[in-house]
């Protein structure tokens, strides 16, 4: 009497588990298309071997993961959910895990091909199929690597920008967690343009605004002050106070500028009782002016500015009118009016040339520039560019901002972002640098910020902000109008939107 076939996938008579049987002999095509199909569904390859328990534990424990990590993405709430990814210690864990899940995915990728029986494949399909799955190998593995340098990137300039307690004598104590700004309403941040370069001493502050944020809604009002305004008062708090108690450099007609106050303070570490006082000095100052307690500063240099446009491949921006640029007479170059793709080097002298023009339109032209910035910067083309862009940051930025602040200052800037941003430039003819009036200025300042509070009467795209600034428009253009003229002395009465200051 004949015994029965062992069924397939059974032991057989010897103990031994049998060879899995297919309906018919795999083809390198098949071995090559089940192996990628692993890479896509691990365990379909286990299965179609035969090895059904391998096979519905790889595509269980795969099932489980991808339910787990979509219902993470949906608590989240929105980009701002990703906050906590912004802390050290989520970064070191997020690199750990893309780590380990390349390691996972190679190893799923090359069990599934051994599962499919390459060997039973002719000498020259096992060849190919070698290479092509090692080339697979490589390929999944790419992105979870990629992942996971860009991650420690960030990590590392977030570390080297952002210090833990950058600023001892005021260190920021958060109390509650779940309110990390400590019950303020606004927070208030100095943002600084300084010209320091190779061939010159000390740093000048030539851009100056004050971004003031409203912490529940991201309204936002920026305000520039011109590098030339003089005589700035300080607090009575400051050591400046009692050394100039007219103002800074009072005794000078043409003098004291407020760009030269940073590096004074730097300059005189025994007037100001340690070394490095120019941000707080600085901070002091502009507060002071503006009726407004500065909470942080961020200082870009604009040489390295030009490193973060060239990052991101250039500028496009409109230009209204010729703009000669290189040196004090425009000898370089001429930057043509029109629709223009500028370089670094381009984009930081159209923001700076002083040839054919005087320091309101400069300044005017500097916050277009970084608006221009804030709007082409996607995330597509960050991510795209974040290698270079981190890197360049590392090198030209600094700030006071502590590091434990950075995960919430992640929601605050979508906020911002999609706020109503607001923008007012104490220039002539409304007020005078020479001769400023103080009491004017600080009502002006009140009456934006409580202006910004209240409700636009047209609904507009936000555009989010670089370290420097940020800017919207308050109200819609007309469809099809042209882009208003870049702004002038002549043309600043009161809070304005940048897009229509600069026609974006």
């Amino acid at each position: 009497m004949r015994r029965p076939r062992p069924a397939s996938g059974r032991a057989s008579s010897g103990g031994r588990p049998a060879a899995p049987r297919f309906a018919k002999p795999l083809t390198p095509g098949a071995v090559l298309g089940w192996t990628a199909l692993s890479a896509i569904v691990p365990g379909a390859a286990h299965l179609r071997a035969g090895r059904r328990r391998t096979g519905l534990v790889l595509v269980s424990v795969y099932a489980v993961l991808l339910l787990a990590f979509l219902a993470y993405l949906l608590s989240r709430g929105g980009l701002a959910g990703f906050a906590a990814f912004a802390g050290d210690g989520m970064l070191v864990t997020v690199s750990v895990v893309a780590g380990v899940l390349a390691l996972a995915w190679f190893a799923v990728i090359v069990t599934s091909y051994v599962a499919l029986g390459p060997n039973k494949l002719k000498q020259q399909g096992q060849v190919l199929t070698g290479i092509v799955v090692g080339l697979l190998c490589v390929t999944v593995m790419a992105p979870f690597a990629f992942a996971a340098q860009a991650v420690m990137t960030f990590r590392n300039a977030a570390n080297d920008i952002f210090r833990s307690n950058p600023d001892p004598e005021n260190p920021v104590v958060i109390k509650n967690p779940e309110d990390p700004w400590n019950g303020k309403d606004r927070v208030n941040f100095l943002l600084i343009g300084g010209d320091a370069a190779g061939n010159r001493t000390g740093v000048r502050t030539d851009s100056m605004n004050v971004a003031s944020v409203n912490i529940k809604t991201g309204a936002t009002v920026l305000f520039s002050l011109p590098r030339n305004m003089q005589h700035v008062r300080f607090p009575t708090s400051s050591p400046l106070h009692k050394h100039f108690p007219n103002g800074f450099m009072a005794e000078l007609p043409n003098g004291g500028l407020l760009n030269e106050v940073w590096q004074y303070a730097n300059d005189n570490p025994q007037i100001m009782g340690g070394k490095n006082k120019g941000p707080r000095a600085l901070m002091d100052a502009i507060g002071y002016t503006l009726g407004l307690h500065i909470d942080y500063y961020a200082m870009m240099n604009m040489y390295g500015f030009a490193d973060l446009v060239d990052a991101i491949g250039g500028l496009r921006i409109k230009v209204e009118q010729d703009v000669p640029w290189g040196g004090l007479y425009g000898t370089a170059g001429t930057i043509k009016a029109g629709n223009r793709k500028l370089t670094g080097e381009q984009a930081l002298w159209y923001g700076r040339s002083r040839v054919n023009s005087d320091d309101f339109s400069r300044m005017a032209r500097q916050r277009c520039v970084i608006g221009a910035f804030a709007q082409q910067a996607t995330p597509t083309v960050i991510l795209a560019n974040f290698s270079k862009l981190a890197g360049a940051a590392r090198r030209v930025a600094q700030t006071n901002i502590p590091r434990e602040l950075l995960e919430p200052l992640v929601p605050l800037g979508l906020k911002v972002k999609d706020a109503k941003i607001t923008s007012l430039q104490f220039v002539p003819p409304e007020f005078y640098s020479g001769r400023p009036d103080w009491a004017k200025i600080r009502t002006a300042t009140k009456k934006a910020i409580a202006d910004s509070g209240r409700p636009s009467r047209a609904t507009t795209a936000g555009v989010s902000a670089s370290p420097s600034v940020a800017a919207s428009t308050p109200q819609k253009t007309r469809a099809g109008a042209a882009p208003t003229q870049t702004p002038t002395r002549n043309s600043q009465k009161g809070a304005q939107g940048l897009d229509e200051l600069c026609g974006f």
